[in-house]
């Protein structure tokens, strides 16, 4: 088992950035792409940005590619989320997951198997 822990959300104005970042301990080395996924209020979770761990491809839904960056750690266990330029609709509950051993798509949340307890981003117009 992975566990994992976020932080740095909050709450910034429309066009400011944010860094989230998520610790990883326990099992490791079993991980083989790290994601982050979002819930805003009312939807379903949704994948944002991800990545596969040994050699760092990344992976983004259409609609922040260009605006986040995903980014690892590995001798830290960490995975980054630099969100730049946000909107309103990004505002949502931030999580971090891990899948692996296997090698499956980076963006079907479906094959994530360990999940950190979310950290809030709220964008304000």
């Amino acid at each position: 088992q992975v566990r994992l822990v976020e932080s740095g959300g909050g709450l910034v104005k429309v066009g400011e950035s944010l860094r989230l970042s998520c610790a990883a301990s326990g099992r490791t080395g079993s991980i083989y792409a790290m994601g982050w996924f979002r819930r805003a209020p009312g939807k379903d979770r949704e994948f944002v940005a991800g990545l596969i761990r040994s050699d760092g491809v990344t992976y983004y839904r259409d609609s922040v590619r260009g605006r986040f960056t995903v980014s690892r750690d590995n001798a830290k266990n960490t995975l980054s989320l630099r969100m730049n330029n946000l909107r309103p609709e990004d505002t949502a509950v931030y999580y971090c997951a891990t899948s692996g051993p296997d090698q499956t798509p980076v963006t079907d949340q479906d094959y994530y198997t360990d999940w950190g307890q979310g950290t809030q981003v709220t964008v304000s117009s």
